[in-house]
């Protein structure tokens, strides 16, 4: 059998089945997403908390126009911010875990908190825009990369 014709036959499947790889070598380069995105999530968060702590106790910081906020008033949305941004911290610091809750609930708080901040942008706008910028970062990372955490050894 010439050698062009072993080759053949031996990718054509007449073979024995490839064993899987060992699962602590099996890393994808691709579930750094998944540590990307619980990264940003917790810096992100942490950012909002600040933003939110920084709204109840300097009620100057933040420059309203004549139309002000939209629903609530400013130490309304520092509570909200606040909140928001403690879960954001403990639901990325869970996606380091690998576990599937995690990425339910952080894709929930980051799409909030894109909402949050659009409804906020008034009182801050640049820094609104790059957090709602990196909260669609983190919800795409998560859904799209999310399962291929469980096969990873954390």
């Amino acid at each position: 059998m010439s050698e062009r014709t072993h080759h053949w036959t031996a990718t054509a499947g007449t073979g024995p089945p490839p064993s899987p790889p060992d699962p602590a070598t099996a890393r994808s380069g691709r579930s750094g997403w998944i540590w990307f995105a619980g990264s940003i999530t917790v810096m992100a968060g942490l950012f909002t908390a600040v933003e939110g702590l920084v709204a109840l106790f300097d009620r100057n910081y933040y420059l309203l126009g004549p139309s002000g906020l939209l629903v609530f008033d400013l130490g309304a949305w520092g509570w909200i911010h606040l909140i928001v941004g403690a879960l954001a911290v403990l639901a990325g610091s869970a996606l380091f875990t690998g576990a599937p809750w995690a990425r339910i609930i952080t894709v929930v708080l980051a799409g909030f908190n894109a909402l949050g901040q659009l409804v906020f942008l008034s009182a801050y706008p640049i820094w609104g825009v790059v957090v709602i910028a990196l909260d669609v970062l983190v919800i795409w990372a998560v859904l799209v990369h999310g399962d291929e955490g469980k096969y990873e050894i954390w």
